[in-house]
């Protein structure tokens, strides 16, 4: 065979086996994403500085709230929060008397993702001078915002409390296409926070190389 026609035929294979490939190795990654998804609480948690909640649900800012009672954290950040609302709005919103704990709660107002919540928090940390937190948040998003997390704040101990949200059924989550749709959602955008981590310490050694 010519080299030419050789070199399209090896082309033509590679363009057919390609898109083929991805779609095995994204679905052989699924099982392993919803293994790692927390199926109940953990027990056994034990105290920490900080409990950080980020917003998406009123479980979320009521396990965290829970926390800091108890004694489990010195203080509550809530990360993702809109303008306007502050601690005294967020504790008759879950039915908290303000007087024992608006002391104790800061919240942050920059975040409007969870790569957002992470660098929001990590500055927080600084602050305060904290090296260990709960992290608070469903349990369907407990596996990328532990690896966002873990990027912007090395050398934190992060201890995850999961939620669990009525809507979210992850027993058979087969059955229940609301659920099936959530979890396919969210390993893509795991996917891709895990692809950025990867890249990320290649990427400068390139660029030196290219200069």
């Amino acid at each position: 065979m010519p080299p030419r026609r050789f070199l399209r035929s090896r082309r033509r294979r590679i363009a057919v086996l390609a898109p083929i490939i991805v779609v095995l190795l994204w679905g052989a990654g699924f099982p392993i994403f919803i293994q790692s998804i927390p199926q109940a609480p953990l027990p056994g948690e034990p105290p920490v500085e900080a409990a950080v909640v980020l917003t998406g649900g009123s479980l979320r800012l009521e396990a965290g709230l829970a926390l800091l009672a108890s004694g489990q954290a010195r203080k509550l950040f809530v990360s993702g929060v809109h303008r306007g609302v502050d601690v005294a709005e967020l504790l008759r919103i879950s039915r908290r008397s303000p007087e024992s704990l608006d002391c104790c709660i800061v919240l942050g107002y920059s975040a409007d993702d969870t790569r957002g919540n992470a660098r929001e928090t990590a500055e927080w940390l600084v602050r305060e001078n904290f090296r260990s937190l709960h992290l608070v948040t469903a349990s369907y998003h407990m596996p990328r915002s532990l690896l966002e997390f873990r990027s912007a704040m090395a050398g934190v101990t992060i201890l995850p409390h999961p939620v669990f949200p009525g809507h979210v059924r992850l027993a058979d989550w087969w059955r229940w296409p609301g659920t099936a749709l959530l979890l396919f959602g969210e390993y893509n955008k795991y996917l891709l926070v895990w692809i950025r981590e990867m890249i990320q310490p290649i990427a400068p050694i390139a660029r030196n190389e290219v200069t």
